[in-house]
């Protein structure tokens, strides 16, 4: 943990990123390191329980929320999405990946909702981003960090029913979509608001007190600013404690739009850890946890991916680590990282739980020189 503690330091110091928060849990044994400040102003020091937007982090816990579902028999698996996703029924896919738009062909099968949680639908991000059909998506798949840009759900489906799928349904994995749609299904298989499904079937059993989709006033003095890289390793604010997570958004993004601390995403992660159940309520059966770690992936589908996977695998809302490309990379470790500079992984016959926490935006896809060094130093 002292060299945890240097290497955020440094980070800090070098002004890379204000502050951060980094935990590691291996069994009973939780460790924390506290590093900075809340923003780049110095005007309060960093917590344990300091509050960030943690992006896409956030889409285990909405994978997890489908899982729920598929136990309580609301859905299935190999359900077509079109029940309870009607504006998804009979879409209509490109000829090849780099063909036109006007080039379109049926899809073979209709979407299910095993290709929404392996983000096999045919929607999503390739790493090649100039393909006319993804380009197309961009129209509709806005940045989740800003989460006040989205309409609400039902605008934000019809939209995406108009963009053509790039990829027969089950055929490719593709990243962001899916995890957005994850989040519609929850809220309409369910009858209650993503948020609200949530906060009584996650956070409220696990104690995650201070995970949700907005950051109520009386939390806001642990809420730290956000930031993007500027120019010359400047930081420009991207957000503040008052700005786009005062209010529930239209379009709660199970892709990406909660905030939490780094206690409450250990609760998570030992639930995942402990094969679904938690102080006493079992929220997911082991099949179901096993599911959602476990890649499901070909090796041709994972390259398609590359820019994001970087040769690991998919499981349900989350990175398995299939190959082991980097010191960290134990086969079977499962979690995602944020675009807002945050990670948290699970490796599950180890016991172990790592979350890093900053402030500071990634620039692109790729793990920052930060989120290296946290998981160099903690494997």
């Amino acid at each position: 943990m002292t060299a945890l503690h240097d290497t955020l330091r440094r980070y800090v110091d070098e002004g890379t990123v204000p502050g951060a928060v980094a935990l590691v849990a291996r069994g009973d044994d939780v460790e924390v390191v506290v590093v900075g400040h809340a923003d780049a102003d110095g005007s309060a020091p960093m917590a344990r329980d300091s509050l960030f937007r943690i992006a896409s982090v956030t889409k285990p816990v909405t994978a997890a929320a489908v899982l729920m579902l598929i136990e309580d028999g609301r859905i299935g698996l190999d359900d077509p999405v079109e029940e309870w996703l009607p504006e998804l029924a009979g879409p209509m896919v490109v000829r090849t990946p780099a063909g036109p738009l006007d080039d379109l062909v049926p899809a073979h099968r209709p979407i299910t909702v095993e290709d929404l949680l392996s983000s096999r639908a045919g929607w999503g991000f390739p790493s090649d981003f100039s393909l006319p059909a993804v380009q197309a998506l961009f129209e509709v798949q806005k940045d989740g960090r800003a989460p006040q840009a989205f309409p609400g759900p039902d605008a934000w489906v019809r939209a995406l029913s108009r963009v053509p799928l790039l990829y027969q349904p089950g055929a490719a994995w593709l990243y962001q979509t899916c995890s957005d749609l994850q989040g519609v299904l929850v809220a309409r298989a369910s009858g209650r608001t993503l948020p609200e499904f949530l906060a009584e079937r996650v956070f409220g059993p696990l104690g995650m007190n201070d995970t949700a989709f907005e950051v109520p006033e009386a939390k806001r003095d642990r809420f730290t600013t956000a930031y993007r890289p500027g120019p010359r390793g400047t930081l420009e604010v991207a957000d503040t404690p008052g700005g786009q997570w005062s209010r529930v958004p239209a379009f709660p993004a199970g892709g990406g739009g909660l905030a939490a601390t780094a206690d409450d995403l250990l609760a998570f992660a030992r639930m995942l850890v402990n094969g679904g159940e938690a102080n006493g309520h079992r929220l997911l059966s082991p099949t179901s946890v096993s599911r959602m770690t476990t890649n499901h992936l070909t090796a041709a589908q994972r390259e398609i991916g590359s820019l994001f996977l970087e040769g690991q695998g998919w499981g349900y809302g989350g990175q398995v680590d299939v190959t082991p490309a980097e010191p960290w990379n134990v086969p079977g470790r499962y979690g995602w990282v944020g675009g807002t500079g945050t990670a948290a992984h699970i490796v599950p016959p180890a016991g172990t739980v790592t979350v890093l926490l900053t402030q500071v935006a990634m620039a692109n896809p790729t793990p920052t020189p930060l989120m290296r060094e946290f998981w160099r130093v903690t494997a």
